[in-house]
């Protein structure tokens, strides 16, 4: 359970809909470190930039970036 509250759709501003609409698009649901970034809409433009040139940078075979992701995931013990 995240310590700051999220920023529920409701409440939410024109460019935190966005970044919710996209997020919910590409995964399904709008995961919690979005819901709490958005609290600040210069971090989560910029949280959304790191995550777009992470995934554009060829420098590292796809499938190695998602084995690295899993066993990040799993040794930090976060469902994602």
């Amino acid at each position: 359970m995240a310590r700051i509250r999220p920023v529920e759709v409701a409440e939410a501003g024109w460019f935190v809909r966005l970044v919710y609409w996209f997020t919910k698009r590409k995964l399904g649901l709008v995961v919690m470190p979005v819901k709490i970034k958005a609290h600040h809409s210069r971090l989560l433009r910029a949280y959304g930039e790191m995550e777009t040139g992470q995934a554009a940078a060829h420098s590292v075979d796809a499938a190695l970036k998602v084995l690295a992701e899993i066993k990040a995931a799993t040794m930090i013990g976060c469902p994602f």
